[in-house]
């Protein structure tokens, strides 16, 4: 909320003659040595530090700090509003705050009207306290993705400020020593940490001799004793020993690297409030030790983390800010969003807010990926089981991976995520090295025991020694371990197989594990699978927290360079408007019964009918809304778990729950026996195994139907209306380069010359271009340069627009479309783009067939009178007695729209489908239903279906007719 209003005043400050830091800067950016996340998040902490007075954030909004110049007397709102805002600065600043414009809307509408209304209603600086959660110290976060060297700026934070605290001792702004705070559950973090902060090469960010001179005063401890006992004895805790003999020493430049929860936290009670404080010497020893530390800066790792222990976490700062030894608090997260919104009261009014209102700095991990990190492929298998999805994603991994190698001779590893200890060691683990035949050298399993399962402490060796080129790991399974916190370069690849194999609130996290970069300004890749219920998990949370999704990440794995073509949005140029339309909604009403079973009947019908059961197994690259769109393969038969007739008949009779006798079953064995050799099949050992492609819940639930009466469900159906846009902006990326891209790349630039001239694409005069061409050949000619001139035609060529560009206004709402997927819909838009149908009737075509860049999606029913008999065609037409099943969703591939007179909504559309005919036969139920019950809904749409089958002048005959009729006609409803 606050990070993109200091960005903005951070950069007028860094070009003012104001700024003291500019000399610093230039020397940091000149090494090359620090990623531009790492660099801009120095310039916001130097600007807070410096610009600042490192004073906490509710105290620089209360005294305008970050108020933007106002003419008060320009403001629409009462003249008794206007003078109060002008004559207090905090009542200001909190208007602007809830006046910031968040997705199209203001942040705090309610807030804003109430400032207007009664202005002198509200406590300004307590309300901006609660925005800020009530500190008076400065307590600022940092939000970088895994991966960007959050470590590595902790460690610049450091040198920072002792190099400015050498220059100003006394100044309270810098810190003298470090206090760094690394969650309970990250607690394997703290020596890796240690090893990076203390590694850290300091000329990255300081000149010599400062830099040498400050890495020579920098003194490290670990304190990792379990716990700190409230009475415990000073001279016999390591922890107490080690801060103590620093406050001996007036201490600069002394670092504690901590285990928060375990060594402070436990000494705070769950029901202590934000305020409290405790006397030093009545709990904890080391909390009232740290209280001693002069100018103590708090540097707290994965601070979303504390959430948990947030009272008790800011409880110990609270306590230590009272004893007057607190420079800073600064906190680091990949994720700014809070797990469940954090209510603020204003007077009778309460707000929520997702995102973690001190965030300073905000670097999206979308930029990560497209500047440094991994280019990761997350796919989702659908219809698969675990160890099904586990050999696909692990045939995958070695298909792309198997001959790579890293710079630093370490070699790409897949991280296999299990939910349990007993899911690893009797179901994953014999599977890799049994059915799979995996080396067992190269599979490490890395847990934490349990009563019947232990691991040897090489495997602890092993984990930690995955970046060495020698280690011969390839497959990693993990139980509650490397979710977070853990640093394996090497790692490319992660599965997620079922859900429980990471927890749910850390599905990103635990996906994001394999991006971290090996090699820098390589181009490298990563690859993720995830079955269906992780990947609509992954997808909210990357909405939620980084404002994307798993479509829009996808389309990120396309190598830099001269390989992407980058496409532009057009939308603003055209004023193109949403469409509105009736979307279908089916409401099921009642319940009906039949008077017999039929058992005999249903089952015969039931063997008739088995492949509706029948899953067609997909492996998508893809947002889960398209998944059945983009399949890569088909897969027969899958599954490994041996099946047994009898044992099945028995489970049939126990879910029914006694309803259903096994005599009753076994009056109709021979059927069942059909049904059992069908949904299985003979394995490699003569046994047979259940296909795990067939849907065996919901076929026996239909068994267990055929023994009963049947039921069914009425269905009511209603129109609801809908908008839609026809481009979503922010997932239009770079695509790679292909012969299907249209228009050509010179027409690409003509169009966008002419937008930025503002100017139409006007057809050349014949005439008048005849005219100037016999003058030059008359010239030239008199010279003996005749020879020298092209012909007329050549030169009218050179000076005429190509259809593309003379229909810029009606079409290309971005440019340029890529029909990668089927040449006939551009060669389509080729010839209807090429004669004056659009211009004649004034209309626009639009490509939609782009998956993921439209929201005009449609969902498709199909229906089923009460009456008819299966063998006579459906009728799709709205209407009462009907059954309706839905059959997935439809995006158009064309939209050609007229627009009514005043040109700012869409009047009629005409949707144009281009099908190839080894898809037609799948889309007849679609076709049925666009061609009868959606244009009945919807009556200013049509719906024109063409076919590769008919050749281009006949398709454009086609659509021609149908435009006459269509476009002539009076629009049903006005718009």
């Amino acid at each position: 909320m606050i990070d993109k209003l200091i960005t903005s005043l951070k950069h007028q400050w860094l070009n003012s003659s104001d700024c003291t830091v500019t000399g610093l800067l230039s020397y940091i950016k000149q090494q090359g040595r620090l990623r531009d996340a790492q660099i801009e998040a120095i310039e916001t902490y130097l600007f807070l530090k410096i610009k600042g007075r490192n004073k906490p954030l509710w105290q620089l909004f209360s005294e305008g700090f970050f108020s933007e110049p106002c003419d008060f007397s320009k403001l629409n709102i009462n003249q008794a509003a206007r003078n109060y805002l002008e004559n207090h600065r905090n009542a200001w600043a909190l208007y602007q705050f809830a006046g910031q414009i968040v997705n199209g809307n203001p942040l705090l509408p309610a807030i804003q009207q109430t400032i207007i209304d009664t202005p002198e209603s509200l406590d300004y600086d307590t309300i901006l306290k609660d925005l800020f959660y009530r500190v008076n110290y400065p307590d600022y976060l940092m939000s970088l993705p895994m991966g960007a060297g959050k470590t590595f700026l902790m460690a610049a934070f450091i040198y920072l400020d002792l190099y400015f605290a050498q220059n100003e001792p006394d100044n309270p702004a810098f810190a003298h020593n470090f206090l760094v705070l690394i969650p309970n559950g990250l607690k394997s973090s703290i020596v890796p940490s240690l090893k990076s902060i203390a590694n850290f090469d300091p000329c990255w960010v300081l000149p010599e001799p400062a830099a040498s001179q400050i890495k020579s005063i920098l003194k490290f401890d670990v304190l990792d004793v379990p716990k700190s006992g409230k009475k415990s004895n000073t001279t016999r805790n390591p922890n107490e020993q080690k801060v103590n003999a620093c406050l001996a020493t007036h201490p600069f430049g002394q670092v504690f690297l901590v285990n928060a929860e375990k060594v402070i936290l436990e000494s705070f009670s769950d029901t202590a409030t934000l305020d409290s404080v405790e006397a030093p010497g009545t709990t904890n020893e080391l909390k009232s030790l740290f209280g001693k530390i002069p100018h103590l800066s708090l540097l707290i790792d994965e601070v979303h983390h504390a959430a948990t222990d947030d009272i008790k976490l800011r409880q110990a700062v609270n306590y230590w800010h009272a004893q007057g030894n607190i420079t800073t608090v600064l906190g680091f997260s990949g994720t700014p969003y809070l797990q469940k919104p954090e209510t603020i009261h204003v007077g009778n009014d309460s707000f929520k807010f997702n995102q973690i209102t001190n965030t300073v700095y905000y670097y999206p991990l979308t930029t990560a990926i497209e500047k440094f990190l991994k280019k990761p492929q997350v796919k989702v298998a659908n219809q698969l089981e675990r160890l099904d999805i586990i050999k696909q994603g692990i045939q995958d991994f070695d298909e792309q991976y198997a001959t790579v190698r890293y710079a630093n001779g370490s070699t790409p590893k897949i991280a296999i995520y299990c939910s349990s200890i007993a899911v690893l060691e009797e179901q994953v683990y014999p599977f890799l090295v049994g059915e799979l035949k995996l080396n067992p050298a190269q599979v490490l399993k890395y847990h934490g025991g349990n009563t019947y399962y232990s691991l040897p402490k090489e495997n602890e060796l092993a984990f930690r020694s995955l970046d060495l080129p020698q280690s011969p790991t390839r497959y990693i399974l993990l139980v509650q371990v490397g979710k977070e916190g853990w640093d394996c370069p090497s790692l490319a690849g992660v599965i997620l197989s079922q859900k429980g194999d990471s927890p749910s609130n850390m599905v990103l996290q635990t996906a994001c594990r394999c991006l971290r970069q090996v090699d820098k300004g390589a181009h490298e890749t990563a690859l993720i699978w995830l079955n269906a219920e992780n990947a609509q998990t992954l997808n909210k949370q990357l909405k939620q927290e980084q404002n994307t999704s798993i479509e829009a990440i996808n389309r990120l794995n396309i190598a830099p360079g001269a390989d992407t073509v980058v496409r532009l949005p057009r939308i603003s140029q055209l004023n193109l408007p949403s469409i509105r339309f009736n979307q279908l909604h089916i409401r099921y009403q009642t319940l009906l019964q039949e008077a017999q079973p039929h058992t005999a009947e249903k089952l015969q019908q039931l063997c008739a009918q088995l492949d509706r059961y029948r899953s067609t197994a997909s492996i998508a690259s893809s947002d889960l809304h398209h998944i059945e769109e983009n399949s890569i393969r088909l897969l027969d038969s899958v599954g490994n778990e041996a099946a047994h007739f009898q044992a099945w008949l028995f489970e049939l009779h126990k879910a029914s729950l006694n309803g259903i006798s096994l005599a009753d079953l076994q009056q109709h064995e021979a059927t069942l026996k059909t049904v059992f050799h069908a949904i299985t099949y003979a394995a490699p050992t003569q046994q047979r195994c259940w296909n795990t492609l067939y849907d065996r819940e919901a076929l026996a639930n239909d068994l267990r139907l055929a023994f009963s009466t049947r039921r069914s469900l009425d269905t009511q159906v209603e129109t609801i209306p809908k908008t839609a846009q026809l481009l979503l902006v922010d997932k239009l990326g770079a695509v790679a380069p292909n012969d299907k891209l249209y228009p050509s790349a010179a027409d690409v630039s003509k169009i966008l010359a002419l937008d930025a001239a503002n100017a139409p694409a006007t057809p050349i005069d014949e005439t008048q271009e005849r005219v100037k061409y016999d003058a030059a050949l008359a010239v030239l000619a008199a010279q003996g340069m005749a020879h020298f001139m092209p012909s007329f035609e050549a030169y009218a060529q050179a000076h005429r627009y190509s259809p593309p560009v003379q229909h810029k206004d009606r079409s290309f709402h971005y440019l340029p479309y890529n029909f990668v997927q089927s040449g006939f819909e551009r060669d389509m838009l080729n010839a209807i783009l090429r004669e004056t149908t659009l211009s004649r009737f004034d209309l626009e075509i639009y490509f939609n067939g782009e998956r993921g860049l439209t929201e005009f999606v449609i969902d498709c029913y199909q229906s089923k009178t009460h009456n008819q008999s299966q063998h006579q065609p459906h009728n799709q037409a709205i209407g009462t007695n009907t059954q309706w099943k839905h059959i997935g969703k439809y995006t158009p591939d064309f939209l050609v729209i007229q627009r009514n007179a005043e040109r700012n909504t869409i009047a009629k559309a005409l949707i144009i489908e281009t099908k190839g005919q080894g898809f037609a036969q799948d889309f007849k139920p679609k076709r049925a239903f666009m061609e009868t019950a959606f244009k009945q809904a919807n009556p200013d749409f049509d719906f024109l279906y063409l076919e590769d089958t008919a050749d281009i002048p006949s398709n454009l005959s086609q659509f021609k007719r149908r435009v006459q009729a269509f476009f002539t006609a009076p629009a049903a409803l006005s718009t």
